[in-house]
């Protein structure tokens, strides 16, 4: 009969890391005699990421004693003590490949159901000084399991552990890893772990998006694996018009005439400018114009001390030739018969724009409300355009807000004095069942989608796009340092030229550094990452061009015109959308 060899507990702390500083409950130690197991917890216990560990779902860790005689003779070692892959309860017994999601068991006076697999994490490798282990948890078919408490009580090491229940289905712990983090997954597994009630809830959604995805293999990711070109294309400015006296319009055509490959409206352009510096800067700007025009067009604003707006504006002239990526991003309008919103504020407004004009060009006869914000009438650009589009709805409300407006400029657009916030946006009375598309400063969309949630829309619902790089997942690191990007310190590096769109950074790969994600953090690039080891996708960046050569082989390759950042390196010069 399965036994209970050890239960081991140990209180979150602060560990040095890699020049950082981690705070985690990893290290777990072994404890003597009876010890209480409540629904959240053992006492004693604690986690350092309770976003990743922990909780309901996650209340108790379970590793077996099999598990630690493989890796004593994959890595040579007779070191490994009983806690040391962080786990709770080290077991006799209960192997992965025999243990099933929704199994339950009695051990002491407690019980308890199998939820999940084992999150990978780097930890457990930091821990073990083993950084590639998160990948071999997986890929050896080893990774242990979380368990929720049923009933709360005392277990010690030697207690029976008794079934007294079986899952549902019969998908075992190491069917279910494999089938999220390993290639070649079968629909009808994944229908068998979405109908299983025990399973957490984070691993289910993460079943239901691969089982959509492989139900609908033709629907390509939004956020551009199926791009309309790979790399930069070299394309001739037609026009650059001023549309107020910070902000032009540029419009962009095929050098042979053709007509452009159509956009989805709310996505960017990705472009070089070779005349705002050498090497040239990249830069990303939302498309303003209709997603079928045949051309493409960006409105850009001046921004102080901005080399490249101040390039395309004041010093781009029709004829030059911008190499310029293909259209990509998710913050896209989507499909539906219900009201739509489109909020905005400032140059927020071009991604917003061009979704009004593919509703415009439908005929659409959705509710529309189009919600914008400006300083007032002289920096509110595209405003004729955008109330035009909405004349020709038949369903459109159309709600401007000036903060700083002289005296009789209200009237020109039948504008509201004001900021948009949270308390006017609140008092227009904006349907619950609306899909909302939000554009502007990071603290503007906070806002608005705070009092959208007030006013009864589903949070789902609601869609942002964020200017500049995107938020970092950099679990379990403390005092994170919140700099502006920067080149990395010390002597310039030798390798190729590695560009962050986003961050509008652009350096020699440095010698010394293993993979583009050291690189992005020497730079303070905001950077999202998890297991650091190729498995979880977490650090999955478009890849505007160039290639990259794996360190470490991904235990499931990232789709074209992606990379793992936390295992490659640069093969050639690259641009990354980060």
């Amino acid at each position: 009969m399965p036994s209970l060899l050890s239960v081991n507990v140990g209180m979150p702390k602060n560990v040095p890391w890699q020049g950082r500083t981690v705070f985690t409950g990893v290290w777990k130690y072994p404890v003597n005699g009876p010890v209480m197991v409540r629904r959240l917890n053992i006492d004693g216990d604690g986690q350092g990421d309770t976003a990743g560990h922990g909780g309901e779902q996650r209340a108790v860790l379970v590793y077996q004693i099999e598990s630690y005689r493989h890796w004593k003779q994959h890595f040579g070692r007779d070191d490994l003590g009983h806690g040391q892959f962080g786990e709770n309860l080290t077991v006799d017994g209960l192997s992965d490949d025999e243990v099933c999601i929704g199994d339950r068991y009695r051990i002491g006076e407690a019980e308890f159901e199998v939820t999940q697999p084992r999150v990978t994490c780097y930890r457990v490798g930091m821990r073990l000084g083993e950084p590639e282990l998160p990948a071999l948890l997986v890929s050896h078919h080893r990774p242990g399991f979380y368990m929720r408490v049923l009933r709360e009580g005392h277990i010690q090491t030697g207690d029976e552990i008794v079934k007294i229940g079986s899952g549902p289905g019969t998908l075992s712990v190491a069917d279910t890893d494999a089938l999220l983090y390993l290639p070649g997954r079968d629909p009808e597994r994944l229908r068998l772990a979405v109908s299983i009630p025990a399973l957490s809830p984070g691993w289910q959604g993460s079943f239901r998006e691969l089982l959509e995805a492989a139900e609908s293999p033709g629907a390509a990711a939004a956020g551009g694996a199926a791009s309309a070109w790979d790399g930069f294309r070299a394309l001739r400015v037609a026009e650059v018009i001023p549309e107020t006296a910070t902000v032009s319009s540029i419009h962009l055509v095929a050098p042979d005439g053709s007509r452009l490959p159509p956009a989805r409206a709310g996505q960017y352009l990705t472009l070089r400018a070779p005349g705002a510096g050498q090497p040239a800067p990249v830069r990303s700007y939302s498309l303003s114009s209709g997603p079928d025009d045949g051309r493409y067009r960006i409105s850009v604003k001046h921004e102080p001390h901005g080399a490249v707006s101040a390039y395309l504006t004041t010093k781009l002239r029709p004829g030059a030739m911008l190499d310029v990526a293909a259209p990509r991003g998710d913050f896209v309008l989507q499909e539906g018969a219900g009201p739509v919103l489109l909020i905005s504020a400032g140059i927020g407004l071009t991604p917003v724009l061009a979704m009004l004009h593919e509703l415009a060009a439908s005929s659409s006869g959705r509710e529309v409300w189009w919600i914008h914000g400006a300083r007032g009438p002289r920096e509110h650009a595209l405003a004729a355009e955008a109330h035009a589009l909405l004349t020709a709805l038949p369903h459109s409300r159309e709600h401007v807000f000036y903060s700083a407006a002289g005296p009789g400029e209200y009237n020109r657009r039948q504008a509201r004095p004001g900021r948009l916030t949270k308390d006017t946006l609140t008092a227009l009375g904006v349907p619950a069942d609306a899909t909302a598309y939000v554009c502007g400063p990071a603290s503007f969309m906070t806002d608005i989608k705070d009092a959208l949630t007030a006013a009864g829309v589903d949070p789902g619902a609601v869609h942002s796009e964020l200017f500049g790089a995107l938020p970092s997942i950099t679990p379990g690191l403390a005092g994170q340092s919140g700099l502006r990007p920067h080149q990395p310190p010390g002597p310039p590096g030798t390798g190729p030229v590695v560009t962050f769109a986003r961050s509008g950074i652009s350096t020699p790969f440095p010698d010394g550094r293993s993979s583009l994600l050291e690189l992005a953090e020497a730079c303070d690039v905001p950077v999202r990452w998890s297991c650091r080891t190729g498995v979880c996708h977490t650090c999955i960046t478009p890849l505007l061009s160039g290639e990259v050569a794996y360190t470490t082989p991904p235990l499931e390759d990232p789709a074209a015109g992606q990379a793992l950042i936390c295992c490659s390196r640069p093969d050639t010069d690259l641009v990354l959308d980060m």
